[in-house]
């Protein structure tokens, strides 16, 4: 017996020792030249055709190939605007044919590059056939150049702000200013780039992501073997010929500055630049001066600038020898939204007169793409994740808005996460559902933007689940942070205090104990930079706010009496003198209505006293509305607490002892209206258009000295 247990000691310490042996991350990583042959190349990523004669500058496929002795993976970054799901699954067919790596272990993304060849029938452009035989031969090249390569590895994070580098370009249009979709109905409420004119917008639609990200590999040795960076920001246009955009030229300059000459036989160290979810995105702030921060003269000076700030984070990476390596794919099937019956009637009018012509127009352009629609009706996308020690990375294969990678990276089990878009196909844009209302070039249904409303939630869950997979841990919840104005009014004890951090609707969380979540209405963004996020957040984390842009957020309060108060923070997006009144931000009184006994609380506009608080009580009819002392300047936060005490209103700004309004006798107390809502009045008469954060409602009236300490003026 004691022979038997030695020999199964001596065999469990051999096979150990041999998984030990394995159990090392290895690296390899290559760059393959992917530039046309032959030219003319059809090019995509524009509303109709065109072509190009000449590539300015080389196309590449860069490629990272990983392996842990169980698991070996590959991940590929191409100069492309997109490319299609089945284009790239026949790619990983043929390099699994000359690899060692299974077709689901591979993510192949693009750049999102303008001035790449078709590589995906969209809008106008049909996909060059030509090209695409070349280009799957050449993407199978780089992934088994790259497995050649392998080589013991260790592996790093490293993450800067950017945000110099990245602005929101879409905006909310006024709603006096709401223009035609290409199907002739007013549906433009957002739009790309429609902040170049700042008197037709309330403000952006959505947050940006400012994080510049780098997963990177080295020898043992320290010798540097490749970097996968990543960054939300479109692409930066500008050349009509093939051209990499700032994608290319990043990785050239990264590489010119990191690569080790002293290794002679060493392979060459690879620097790639991934795109983050960028699909409301560019590189123009539209809050600045034309010639502002953002306003680089040319990709190289912007470039340059990213690269900078790149190359500082490369140089505080913190290296771990982990052998962890996991990747999970899974494939999702999504309807398509197909015109109905008198939509798709006017498409094949349209296309019937078109022949063998490609569309020229908006009109043309959509109405083809009903039809295709129609053809198609669903599809499936290709979701995965993947972790390297204690990094992951999800992937979506559409243009992701800011938003969907904010909510898988603060939810990701790990917080050091990656989201590379425009991954494994190019299924358009996919907006966050409350962005459809809006409308606007990202939501008009085409092969751009075709999915089903609900696809942005079932790709995020998606990713969401296939992270927790790879990871073996539980999703982190987002809770935002609690500075000292937060914890301020905390102290208060509100009856109810809402943060307005939401990144999806229906329900705003009450943070209060008593658990009183508020709903959401249509017409409402999420996740936008809120007021002083020095007071209210830690760890220069931003506070966020929602933006109302139509629809109002509705609570009820069964005992509330004529003996209450509302703190809250707002930004107007509207322009002071653009209707009536510029917009309300408190309303309590019965749905739909506007009775005797309400109170509604907003801004005044040229019915009144422009910019101005304003106070009405009921319809007025038998009062006028109290003016405020003080313009409000558009687009600024302030600070606004509205006191009912019996018969007394009085309403202060930022904390001043002194109220602006002040009424000793107003006629009727509201104290039997049980329901509240905020961005809007009772009757939806101009509803608020801006930001609205930390809404707190208190069942008393307050002091002046406990309005003063809610506006965070002590600190």
């Amino acid at each position: 017996m004691r022979i038997a247990w030695i020999l199964t000691l001596c065999v469990a310490s051999v096979f150990s020792a041999t998984h030990a042996a394995k159990a090392e991350l290895k690296a390899g990583a290559a760059i393959v030249d992917i530039t046309p042959r032959q030219f003319p190349v059809l090019v995509n990523g524009g509303m109709t055709s065109r072509s190009a004669d000449t590539a300015v500058a080389p196309l590449y496929a860069r490629s990272i190939v990983l392996d842990n002795g169980t698991e070996r993976v590959a991940i590929v970054v191409v100069d492309s605007c997109m490319i299609g799901r089945i284009v790239l699954d026949d790619a990983k067919q043929l390099a699994a044919q000359r690899t060692k790596i299974r077709p689901d272990r591979m993510l192949i993304s693009a750049t999102h590059t303008h001035t790449a060849p078709s590589s995906m029938a969209c809008l106008g452009t049909e996909m060059d056939e030509n090209y695409i035989v070349f280009l799957r031969d050449r993407l199978a090249e780089a992934i088994a150049l790259a497995e050649s390569h392998l080589e013991p590895a260790e592996v790093g994070w490293a993450v800067r702000n950017a945000a110099d580098y990245t602005a929101l370009r879409r905006w909310i249009i006024r709603p006096d200013r709401i223009g035609l979709d290409p199907f002739g109905n007013p549906t433009l409420r957002a739009n790309m780039h429609a902040g170049a004119n700042l008197d037709n917008v309330t403000g952006e639609s959505g947050p940006e992501d400012p994080d510049l990200s780098m997963i990177a590999f080295r020898s043992p040795k320290g010798r540097p073997i490749a970097v996968l960076a990543n960054f939300s920001m479109h692409y930066f246009s500008g050349v009509e010929a093939l051209h990499p955009d700032y994608f290319g030229l990043f990785c050239n300059g990264f590489q010119e500055q990191v690569s080790d000459a002293a290794e002679d036989d060493a392979h060459p160290f690879v620097a790639i630049m991934s795109h983050g979810c960028s699909g409301d995105i560019w590189r123009r702030d539209y809050n600045l001066p034309a010639d502002g921060l953002l306003q680089s003269p040319n990709v190289t000076d912007y470039t340059a600038g990213l690269l900078k700030i790149a190359l500082d984070a490369y140089r505080s990476v913190t290296w771990s020898a982990t052998s962890e390596l996991k990747m999970a794919e899974r494939r999702l099937p999504l309807h398509y939204r197909v015109p109905n019956k008198q939509l798709l009637e006017w498409s094949e009018r349209i296309v019937a007169t078109l022949g063998d012509k490609p569309p020229s127009t908006a009109e043309e352009v959509y109405a083809r793409e009903q039809v295709i629609l129609h053809q198609l009706q669903s599809t499936e996308v290709v979701l995965q994740a993947l972790r390297i020690g204690e990094i992951a990375i999800a992937t979506t294969p559409n243009e992701t808005y800011a938003l969907t990678g904010l909510k898988l990276k603060l939810q990701s089990p790990l917080p050091q996460t990656m989201v590379i878009e425009l991954a494994n196909g190019g299924d358009g844009y996919i907006p966050p559902p409350e962005q459809h209302l809006l409308g606007g070039y990202n939501t008009w249904a085409a092969r751009s933007a075709g999915l089903e409303v609900l696809a942005e939630p079932k790709i995020a869950e998606s990713d969401l689940q296939l992270l927790e997979e790879v990871t073996g841990k539980t999703r982190r919840p987002f809770v935002q942070s609690q500075g000292f104005a937060a914890k301020d009014i905390s102290a208060l004890k509100p009856v109810a205090w809402w943060r307005m951090d939401e990144m999806a609707a229906p329900h705003a969380v009450d943070t209060s104990p008593h658990h009183r979540d508020a709903v959401y209405e249509p017409g409402v963004v999420f996740f936008l930079a809120g007021p002083r996020s020095d007071a209210f957040c830690l760890d220069s984390e931003t506070n966020r706010a929602a933006h109302f842009a139509g629809g109002r957020l509705s609570a009820r309060f069964p005992e509330l009496k004529d003996h209450y108060s509302v703190s809250l923070w707002l930004w107007n997006g509207m322009p002071n003198e653009g209707r009536d009144t510029a917009g309300w931000i408190v309303s309590r009184d019965n749905n739909h209505g506007l009775g005797p006994q309400g109170d509604h609380l907003g801004i005044g506009g040229t019915a009144t006293s422009p910019g101005k608080l304003v106070f009405q009580h009921g319809d007025g009819a038998k009062q006028g509305p109290l003016i405020g002392k003080t313009v409000i300047d558009r687009w600024t936060w302030n600070h606004v607490v509205l006191v009912r005490n019996g018969t007394t209103v009085r309403v202060y700004l930022n904390g001043n002892a002194e109220p602006e309004i002040h009424q000793d006798a107003v006629l009727v107390s509201p104290a039997e209206l049980r329901q509240f809502y905020f961005g809007g009045r009772s009757d939806n008469a101009d509803n608020w258009e801006g930001r609205l954060d930390e809404i707190a409602v208190f069942d008393r009236a307050l002091s002046p000295d406990e309005i003063g300490k809610l506006s965070a003026r002590h600190e």
